[in-house]
């Protein structure tokens, strides 16, 4: 069953939920907002039983010893260069990356600013940067589901209405997590400062230049998006195929954004096929 730790990362100290064997083939799970490392438990428990060593941090921002404050500390380039530095913690040059919704942005970002360092690259729900911002300017549909968008770049106004009513509209987004994945998000939500830094994501990168600087990622791509998604129209959904040179694959579900809560089985398979397929062991 995967742990809870901590590491300590430069000035930072974050937390990490972590499975299987150390001297296995490393794979790191981004989560995105507002989840944290405990979404991944379930599928890292199922890939450490096949021989692969997972380790799932809390972010920037949702780990108490790496909360820095002001909206700069928020940056892609930042979040980007925990995730490298974490590897370089436990001495791994080369890893599979896993990342959903925010964490797939950060995810996008890594794999063209640094493909050497990954094997093999699984996008959940958020598409490519350049084919989301195409969609969010022709496409209406879109723009309707990123209106929560706007709001959230508000000062302090967005951190007073999520915390109404002990957290109700989170709650609803989070129904089909478990009670333990509740409490636990509830735990780094209920911090304000932990709250203010997750929203930080969306002041320091929306409408900042350097997301159109992810260009084409030749790193072995799988994209997992569910076509009732409350965020992600399926016009960037599809559109992401026309920015990966490499290996590309797309497995459209019927679900929603929570896709680990809904749709794990069909996750998973997809999950596993890909990291078999460019292990360094060419298939465990």
């Amino acid at each position: 069953m995967a742990e809870l730790k901590t590491v300590d990362i430069g000035d930072l100290e974050f937390s990490y939920h972590v499975a299987g064997e150390k001297t296995n083939e490393l794979v790191i799970l981004l989560h995105g907002f507002p989840e944290a490392s405990i979404m991944w438990s379930r599928l890292m428990d199922n890939l450490a039983s096949l021989g692969y060593y997972c380790i799932a941090p809390d972010m920037r921002g949702y780990s108490v010893g790496a909360c820095p404050q002001g909206v700069k500390n928020y940056s892609l380039d930042k979040l980007g260069t925990d995730i490298l530095r974490l590897a370089d913690v436990f001495e791994v040059d080369k890893f599979h990356l896993i990342g959903h919704d925010w964490g797939a942005i950060i995810g996008w970002y890594l794999t063209y600013n640094h493909p050497g360092r990954i094997l093999s690259w699984t996008a959940m729900s958020v598409p490519h940067t350049r084919a989301f911002a195409r969609a969010y300017k022709s496409d209406p549909v879109q723009k309707k589901k990123s209106r929560y968008v706007g709001f959230f770049l508000l000062p302090m106004i967005p951190e007073f209405m999520i915390r109404r009513h002990d957290f109700k509209w989170f709650r609803r987004l989070w129904k089909n997590s478990s009670k333990q994945e509740l409490d636990y998000y509830l735990a780094i939500f209920r911090k304000k400062p932990s709250l203010t830094a997750a929203l930080n994501y969306y002041r320091a990168n929306v409408r900042k230049s350097q997301r159109s600087f992810i260009g084409e990622v030749e790193t072995p791509t799988l994209f997992i998006w569910g076509n009732r998604d409350l965020a992600i129209a399926g016009s960037g959904a599809r559109a992401t195929v026309d920015h990966v040179k490499g290996y590309y694959s797309f497995l459209e579900v019927d679900g929603g954004h929570w896709l680990i809560q809904t749709n794990f089985p069909e996750v998973e398979s997809a999950i596993t096929s890909h990291l078999a397929k460019f292990s360094l062991a060419h298939g465990i």
